[in-house]
């Protein structure tokens, strides 16, 4: 297994295991079918991390991409110290250190990037996700109560963050 940045020429793989993870899990943001992501919106959107000073990691196996992370940096000068994070994982490999290398090389860009705190949102329910993150530095900084509607049901989700010792910005 490696952990990259994604490239450009890595789109279409890239949306494949997308809309395979949307089959897979409820915990992700799109249901199954709802994405209609194109290549090139894809290609773009990489093209766009990868200038933005943001995060697009892949997890590769072989030649499949089976996981993957973003950290959108703040655009304006007052939230660039942060980033939001979605990571997703395919289910026949989760268990299996690809969320732990993820988050390693995303602490690595942080304190290259001068960012000092990390965000995300996840679905109370998915106790993995949150233990992973508690063990990567996370804390629950509170609750968004009927956040999201999954089959019918609202469901409650965590705000997390990591942050990191403050840095000197200009």
């Amino acid at each position: 297994m490696v952990i990259r940045k994604m490239e450009v020429s890595d789109a279409g793989r890239f949306l494949d295991m997308l809309r395979k993870l949307d089959t897979e899990t409820k915990f992700m943001m799109y249901e199954p079918g709802e994405r209609k992501t194109t290549l090139g919106e894809m290609q773009d959107r990489i093209k766009s991390f990868n200038e933005e000073n943001s995060l697009l990691l892949a997890a590769v196996v072989g030649e499949e991409i089976v996981g993957f992370l973003t950290a959108e940096r703040g655009f304006a000068n007052r939230v660039k110290h942060s980033a939001y994070i979605v990571a997703g994982i395919l289910s026949g490999h989760q268990g299996k250190g690809i969320g732990k290398s993820l988050f390693a090389a995303l602490d690595k860009w942080a304190e290259s990037s001068g960012i000092t705190r990390l965000e995300l949102t996840v679905m109370k329910h998915n106790e993995s996700a949150v233990s992973l993150y508690k063990k990567m530095g996370f804390v629950i900084e509170g609750e968004k109560p009927n956040s999201l509607i999954v089959d019918g049901q609202y469901i409650d989700e965590y705000y997390m963050a990591k942050l990191f010792s403050e840095r000197n910005h200009e």
